[in-house]
């Protein structure tokens, strides 16, 4: 059975004491009370409950680092210390909606060189809590789906792959761009898929179930972890014009080397003929 460091166990001990009531409120998910933040963006009292346990547990295990967090924004810890960054229920919507498809996603990202900011993420666990699946990695050391080591797919011909995106929505996303981009993918490949999670399209383009993913205007909180396990897996993920900081940009391009150069060629000639 493979090792993982004691963080990683801090953190899949934190995921795992979460999901039972998440998988609790989900099986009651018509009596959830529900608020509104903004357009088609709904926030559970699941979630609200989730993050606050998350942030209690890995507080007690590291209580000198801070947090960056979908629902309670930054909390400041020593700046030269590491940081969490964390999405407690991504895949609201689905939640909310009755579909079991969302996951806790929680990613330990280190102070910058500089001393300014932030820099590499070194170590990221999304976990699905109704199929119990743990996904994680550590930088250098790979990424695994429990004890089973995860490599990106290794097809290379574009009418064979399976793609993972996000659509914009109601208030959300740029609809103009997107449908470029859907013009210029959709064609070339074997499928397109819309889940609603991007931390889980990510740990699937990881694991080779899809084949790559494009999506624009995510928060760190969704990508972070997502980003390292395809790295750790092999992949590359770049933003739209095959730079280095996907985060910053709010584009992703994830995808095994191959594909990835095919799909960015298709994405930039869209971009570029806008």
């Amino acid at each position: 059975m493979v090792s993982h460091s004691g963080l990683l166990t801090v953190i899949e001990r934190a995921a795992r004491k979460v999901a039972p009531q998440l998988r609790r409120d989900f099986g009651e998910v018509q009596h959830l009370q529900v608020s509104r933040k903004g357009p088609a963006d709904f926030v559970s009292i699941a979630d609200k409950k989730a993050e606050d346990t998350l942030v209690a547990e890995l507080q007690k295990a590291r209580p000198d680092w801070g947090f960056l967090l979908e629902e309670g924004g930054e909390i400041a810890g020593d700046p030269m210390k590491p940081r969490w960054v964390i999405d407690p229920l991504d895949g609201t919507s689905n939640f909310l909606h009755g579909i079991p498809h969302f996951a806790v996603s929680i990613a330990v990202q280190e102070p910058h060189r500089s001393g300014k900011g932030w820099g590499d993420v070194t170590t990221g666990l999304i976990y699905q809590p109704i199929l119990d699946e743990s996904y994680w990695a550590e930088k250098s050391r790979g990424a695994w789906r429990h004890d089973q080591r995860l490599r990106v797919s290794a097809r290379r011909d574009l009418t064979e792959a399976l793609i993972a995106t996000g659509a914009p929505f109601h208030g959300h996303g740029d609809v103009v761009q997107f449908n470029r981009i859907f013009g210029a993918i959709g064609p070339s490949v074997a499928g397109i898929r819309r889940f609603g999670a991007a931390s889980l399209d990510l740990a699937w383009v990881a694991s080779g179930r899809y084949d790559g993913f494009w999506e624009s205007g995510l928060q760190p909180w969704d990508v972070q972890a997502g980003i390292l396990l395809v790295r750790e897996a092999g992949g590359f993920v770049t933003d739209y014009r095959g730079g280095a900081e996907p985060v910053e940009r709010r584009e992703i391009l994830a995808a095994n080397d191959a594909l990835h150069s095919k799909l960015h060629k298709l994405l930039a000639g869209a971009l570029r003929n806008a």
